[in-house]
C-alpha cells in the first residue's frame, strides 16, 4: 500500500485538528464552552458527541473531584442549578450524583453527569479537549494529569489554569502535558513568554492588543480568546469584530456550529 494512502487511513479526526493547532496558523480553531450546549445538557455526553459530529475542533469542559475521589464534568461547585439534586460535588459521593439527572435550561433531562473518564474515552481521536480544572486540591490534579497521560491524550488536551503562576503546578505533575495559562494584563503576558513553555495563552479581552499578541505569535504560541456574552449575541457582527483581533487563533463561543460556518465562509477554517 502507498505509505501516503496508509497514514492518511490510519489517521485519526483529531490529528487534523492537533496538526492546525500546531502548524497551521492562518486557520481559526472553534472550541465549544461546555461542550456544544445549544440542544443538550452543557458538559454532558451528548453535548461532546454533538461536538464531535459538527466537526468542531475544541471543546471545553470542567472538571472536578467527588468526595470519593472520581473525576466528572461539573461547571458549578453546587449541583443546584444544573441538576434535580441538591448539595456539592465535593460533598458527594460518584454513586450518589450518578442518582442524579442533568437540567438543560432549567429543564431536567435523561442525561446524568459523567465521569472525566467517559468523557476522554469519547473524545480520543476525535477531538481536541480543554480541561478547564475547577477542583481544589492537588491530588485531584494529579490525578486528572495521571488519567489523561494513562489513556495516552497529552497532546489531545489543554490544561487551562486561571493563573498562569499555576502552570509550573501542572507541570511540575506531567512536562509534556500542554498548558494554557489565562493572563489579564501585558505584564503577565511577558512573564508567560519568559516561562516560554506554553503553546498558547488564554488572553481576556480587555488585555488583547496587536501589538502584545504579535510578540506572543513570534514566540510561536497561540493566541486563544472568548467570543462568550456580547459578541456571541451578536452573531456574525460580533464575529467580525473578533476578526479585528488579527493575532486570534482559537475562538471559544456558545455557538460554534455558527462561528464553524462563519469562519469557513471567510476561508479562515477547512
Amino acid at each position: 500500500m502507498n505509505k501516503l494512502l496508509f497514514l492518511l487511513l490510519v489517521m485519526m479526526p483529531v490529528d487534523k485538528i492537533i496538526k492546525d493547532f500546531y502548524h497551521h496558523h492562518q486557520y481559526i480553531l472553534v472550541a465549544a464552552h461546555r461542550a456544544d450546549h445549544e440542544v443538550y445538557a452543557e458538559n454532558s455526553l451528548p453535548a461532546i458527541r454533538t461536538a464531535i459530529d459538527k466537526g468542531i475542533d475544541i471543546i471545553e469542559i470542567d472538571v472536578r473531584e467527588t468526595k470519593d475521589g472520581v473525576l466528572v464534568l461539573m461547571h458549578d461547585e453546587s449541583i443546584d442549578k444544573k441538576t434535580d439534586g441538591h448539595g456539592k460535588v465535593a460533598d458527594m459521593t460518584y454513586a450518589e450524583l450518578q442518582s442524579l439527572h442533568l437540567k438543560k435550561e432549567g429543564v431536567v433531562t435523561t442525561e446524568r453527569i459523567p465521569s472525566f473518564r467517559d468523557a476522554l474515552e469519547l473524545a480520543r481521536g476525535r477531538i481536541m479537549i480543554d480541561i478547564d480544572f475547577k477542583a481544589d486540591t492537588r491530588s485531584a490534579m494529579v490525578s486528572t494529569c495521571k488519567l489523561v497521560k494513562e489513556m495516552g491524550m497529552e497532546q489531545q488536551v489543554l490544561f487551562f489554569v486561571y493563573d498562569y503562576k499555576d502552570a509550573a503546578l501542572v507541570r511540575a505533575i506531567d512536562p509534556d502535558l500542554p498548558v494554557m495559562p489565562r493572563v489579564h494584563n501585558a505584564a503577565e503576558t511577558m512573564a508567560v513568554l519568559k516561562q516560554g513553555c506554553y503553546p498558547i495563552l488564554h488572553a481576556d479581552d480587555a488585555c488583547y492588543t496587536d501589538s502584545l499578541m504579535q510578540v506572543v505569535r513570534k514566540a510561536n504560541m497561540r493566541v486563544w480568546i472568548n467570543a462568550l456574552g456580547d459578541y456571541d449575541e451578536l452573531g456574525e457582527q460580533g464575529f467580525d469584530s473578533l476578526l479585528q483581533k488579527k493575532q486570534v487563533n482559537v475562538i471559544q463561543t456558545d455557538k460554534p456550529e455558527e462561528l464553524l460556518a462563519y469562519l469557513r465562509k471567510k476561508g479562515l477554517h477547512r
